[in-house]
C-alpha cells in the first residue's frame, strides 16, 4: 500500500519458554487516514503485535514499515510523529496534569497547545498531583500524553478502560476528532461497541493469527445474514429467521389485519459475530487414547 500509515507482513514473534508464537505470520495495513481496531481475546497477540510496531518490542520474522520506516530503526524524528497511549497508567507522582502534559509538550517540535490538550481529555479542572488522580482521570492523563504531539498516527492500547459510560463517549467524541482531523489510528479494545463506534475496519486476531478483517457493518458476512423476526401469535412467541425481513413483516402485517403483536427484528450484532468467529478459531480439544493422551 503506498498510501499505508502501518504495512506488516508475516509478522512472528516466540517467547522463550512458549510453546506456540505469540504472533504466527501477522498481515496488517492501515491507510493513511483510517482507523482500525485490533480486536482478539487476551492472550491473542494484540500487544504484542501493537509494541512491535511501535518499536518498543523486537520481531523474530517479517516486514513491518510504520510511517515508511521499520520501527527496529526508528529514531527520534520518527518517534515524534507518532502517539502511544499504553493500557498501564502514567505515574509522574506529584506533578499536576498541567505540569505534565506542558513538559512532554516540550519533546516534539510542533506540539498541541497543552490547555487545549487538557481541555480535550477533560483535565482542565485537575490541579491535583497525578499521584492523587482517581483511575479514569491518570487514563485522561495517558490520552493526553499520547496527543500532545500532535502525533501522525496514534496507537490507543485499551484507552478507556476504567472510564464511566460519559467518559467512554466523551473520549469517543475525541477519537472522531482527531480522526477528522487525519490523524491515523490503531486502537484495541474489549468494548466491542467502542469498536463498532470508532472503527474503520475491524481485525480479528486470536492464537497470534489474523482470523477475519472488515467493515463493522460487513465482518464475517454480518450484513448478509438472516434477521430473527420475533412475534406474538396465539399468546406464545414466534420466530423465523429470514433474509427478506422487510418482506415478512409485511406478511405479518397482513395477517393481523394490522400491528403486528411483539414485533422484533434482530440482525446479527457485532458481538454475535465476534463470538462466533473465536468460537470457530478455537482449536479442538485432544482426544484421549486408550493408552493415554500423547
Amino acid at each position: 500500500m503506498t498510501d499505508a500509515a502501518i504495512s506488516v507482513r508475516g509478522l512472528r514473534k516466540r517467547y522463550r519458554g512458549s510453546r506456540r508464537p505469540a504472533v504466527d505470520g501477522v498481515d496488517l495495513d492501515v491507510a493513511r487516514g483510517e482507523v482500525v481496531a485490533l480486536l482478539g481475546p487476551n492472550g491473542a497477540g494484540k500487544t504484542t503485535t501493537v509494541e512491535i510496531l511501535e518499536g518498543h518490542r523486537d520481531r523474530d520474522d517479517g516486514e513491518v514499515a510504520v510511517l515508511g520506516t521499520d520501527p527496529a530503526d526508528g529514531g527520534r524524528t520518527w518517534r515524534a510523529r507518532i502517539g502511544v497511549v499504553t493500557q498501564s497508567a502514567t505515574d509522574l507522582l506529584e506533578l499536576t496534569p498541567a505540569e505534565a502534559v506542558r513538559h512532554f509538550a516540550r519533546y516534539y517540535p510542533d506540539p498541541r497547545d497543552p490547555d487545549e490538550v487538557l481541555e480535550l481529555v477533560g483535565l482542565a479542572d485537575a490541579p491535583r498531583a497525578v499521584v492523587k488522580l482517581s483511575g479514569g482521570q491518570r487514563r485522561r492523563l495517558d490520552v493526553a500524553l499520547g496527543i500532545v504531539g500532535r502525533p501522525e498516527l496514534l496507537f490507543l492500547d485499551e484507552p478507556t478502560t476504567g472510564f464511566d459510560p460519559q467518559a467512554r463517549r466523551d473520549f469517543w467524541r475525541l477519537v472522531r476528532a482527531l480522526a477528522a482531523e487525519g490523524t491515523t489510528i490503531l486502537l484495541t479494545t474489549h468494548y466491542l461497541e467502542e469498536a463498532e463506534v470508532l472503527a474503520d475496519r475491524l481485525t480479528v486476531i486470536t492464537d497470534g493469527v489474523v482470523v477475519a478483517e472488515g467493515s463493522p457493518a460487513t465482518l464475517a458476512g454480518r450484513q448478509s445474514r438472516p434477521a430473527l423476526v420475533g412475534w406474538l401469535e396465539d399468546g406464545r412467541p414466534r420466530t423465523e429467521a429470514t433474509a427478506t425481513p422487510s418482506a415478512l413483516v409485511a406478511a405479518l402485517g397482513q395477517h393481523f389485519g394490522g400491528e403486528v403483536p411483539g414485533l422484533s427484528v434482530r440482525r446479527p450484532s457485532l458481538e454475535d459475530v465476534y463470538l462466533e468467529l473465536l468460537s470457530a478459531a478455537a482449536p479442538e480439544p485432544a482426544l484421549a487414547t486408550a493408552g493415554g493422551a500423547r
